[in-house]
């Protein structure tokens, strides 16, 4: 199966969007209402004549390669006690014209909505303390799932992370880019993480978790470090998530994991960095005093303007 249209991948393009949804619907045998698409470039999603969620994703074919899930929405049905939609069946599809590997898949759709579907999140949420329990039942239940596990048929492939895989040599390579000074950046343990935990992929008022197409191996810690990262422009939710996941970012695992997030961001730059460059750039030098205190008051952290 291939679509044939004569513009760059962008799902956020209606022509590429009537093209996806009406090849996604037909590989699934239903249809959809473009009514109630949310595109992404990359991602595309729709609910279906089932009432269920149809969502479609493009993968550059130089990222897909041996080790990587191309059916890791599916695979992420193994993951007892997670707040997520419930899979229901999927498909793929190789198009060598725009170089791209489709992969659709269909859930149970959820009445929740996404607390912030783009963008940084800069106003304080209205979350239930039934919504932190379920959070945090959610990120100690897929924690508790290590990368050797006879589920998942060998060794649980890494994470990736915006197309890209999520491993020791990236983070280790990320870190000494942006601190130098930082001397060791070895991660001791790692476990099952969703990898993409932002404020997009979290719904209310009901706790679910939604994009699955990225989980896997990762450091302890990876998720609450991304979530309190998303959250530091706005410091009341920053704390709150900092203290419902304490443990996880107290461990030498989630303060690399954070500061690896604050690397990355400070690389891109402040225009990329938005309203999160300030507080990224100030939590740096915190976290690297936690990492290497003899190095405390003597670390400089330079933004990088684009």
């Amino acid at each position: 199966m291939t679509i044939t249209v004569a513009r760059p991948v962008d799902l956020r393009d209606p022509v590429w969007a009537r093209s996806v949804l009406a090849e996604a619907a037909r590989a699934l045998e239903t249809t959809v209402d473009p009514s109630t698409a949310v595109a992404k470039r990359r991602s595309l999603g729709a609910l279906s004549a089932r009432g269920t969620w149809v969502r479609v994703e493009a993968r550059p074919l130089s990222r897909v390669r041996a080790g990587h899930h191309g059916d890791r929405v599916e695979t992420s049905r193994a993951l007892d006690g997670v707040a997520r939609p419930r899979w229901r069946r999927g498909a793929s599809w190789r198009d060598a014209e725009v170089a791209m590997l489709w992969r659709v898949d269909e859930t149970d759709a959820v009445a929740a909505t996404p607390i912030k579907p783009g963008g940084t999140l800069t106003s304080e949420p209205v979350l239930a303390q039934s919504w932190w329990r379920t959070l945090n039942a959610s990120l100690d239940a897929l924690a508790a799932h290590r990368p050797r596990d006879p589920r998942w048929l060998g060794e649980l492939p890494a994470a990736t992370l915006e197309g890209a895989a999520l491993t020791q040599e990236r983070i280790s390579r990320t870190l000494h880019d942006v601190f130098p000074q930082l001397r060791d950046t070895s991660i001791n343990e790692w476990c099952a993480v969703h990898a993409d935990l932002n404020w997009a992929n979290l719904t209310a008022p009901e706790c679910w978790i939604l994009d699955w197409e990225d989980w896997g191996s990762g450091p302890r810690g990876f998720d609450a470090a991304t979530l309190w990262v998303a959250s530091l422009a706005t410091p009341r939710l920053a704390a709150r998530v900092r203290r419902e996941r304490a443990a996880d970012l107290a461990s030498r695992e989630g303060t690399l994991s954070a500061l690896f997030l604050c690397a990355q961001l400070i690389a891109a730059g402040d225009d990329y960095a938005g309203p999160l460059a300030r507080p990224v750039a100030a939590q740096a030098q915190r976290l690297l005093a936690a990492l290497q205190p003899d190095a405390a008051g003597g670390v400089k952290v330079l933004s990088r303007a684009r």
